[in-house]
């Protein structure tokens, strides 16, 4: 998906609502236990009832990678459900020598056709370089997290007086351009968000945290927000779990409703 394609989505549906699908096959309603895909049936239900509200959908490979065979099954039929339109995004947190990144490129952008893909830019460009490589594709670094270990490396200040984020930011942000380049940016750092914007005022911002995690929607685009939104706000349990029983489906579609019906509002505001 091309930038300005993403941007007309989010005006037109006036809405940056990623819906994360964490699938945990040990969460999602009993009921569908004896699909034969329990995982694809709760994720085809979850789709179909939230997809007028988002523009994103967030699948966390690691709910699916530990199932194994059946996993990657459930995840295929899971990308290829989302309709045409809506952003995808593989959370894979890949970062390896460049010759393996070439094997990980494939598997999101030709095997499974993920529009992007979170990565660690830990061991540098080498390793980011094979996915931006691909048209109209998008590697997702992680800029600065919401965990607590974010306190061990990340939040250290450099010796020229920055965080070690701001530097890997700056860094990461030469390798390709707003065109093919996002930032993971956590909701529960909001008013970091300003300095980022300092460094990255016109890339798109992947920002987990909001909701379950204690993130504040309002201040993440108060801080975060550029000209042309230029967030994806991703929610996870929020949604998708927000009720466990047959009507879970149309609990997460109430609740992907009042989100976005809130980022409405702020971007009618900031209008």
């Amino acid at each position: 998906m091309k930038r300005q394609e993403l941007i007309s989505t989010i005006s037109s549906k006036r809405s940056f609502l990623c819906v994360g699908l964490d699938s945990d096959i040990n969460k999602i309603p009993k009921h569908l236990l004896g699909a034969a895909d329990p995982v694809f049936e709760f994720n085809k239900q979850i789709i179909e009832a939230t997809h007028q509200y988002s523009v994103a959908y967030k699948i966390n490979t690691a709910f699916y990678e530990s199932r194994g065979i059946k996993g990657w099954e459930s995840m295929e039929k899971t990308v290829n459900a989302i309709p045409k339109g809506i952003f995808t995004i593989a959370d894979a947190k890949r970062g390896d020598i460049g010759n393996t990144s070439n094997h990980y490129a494939r598997t999101f952008f030709e095997t499974l056709p993920f529009d992007a893909i979170t990565l660690s830019p830990y061991m540098g460009e080498d390793s980011i370089r094979p996915f931006l490589e691909y048209d109209n594709k998008w590697a997702i670094l992680l800029g600065l997290t919401s965990n607590p270990g974010a306190m061990d490396f990340e939040l250290m200040q450099t010796q020229n007086g920055r965080k070690v984020y701001e530097e890997v930011i700056q860094k990461c942000a030469t390798w390709g351009s707003p065109e093919n380049m996002m930032f993971v940016t956590g909701a529960t750092r909001a008013e970091m968000l300003l300095e980022i914007r300092d460094i990255i005022p016109d890339h798109f911002l992947l920002v987990p945290g909001v909701g379950a995690q204690g993130g504040s929607l309002e201040l993440t685009y108060r801080y975060g927000g550029n000209s042309e939104v230029g967030l994806l706000v991703n929610s996870s349990r929020d949604i998708i779990f927000s009720d466990s029983s047959e009507n879970f489906a149309e609990a997460a579609r109430r609740k992907a409703a009042e989100i976005q019906g809130r980022m409405a509002d702020l971007i009618t505001m900031e209008g």
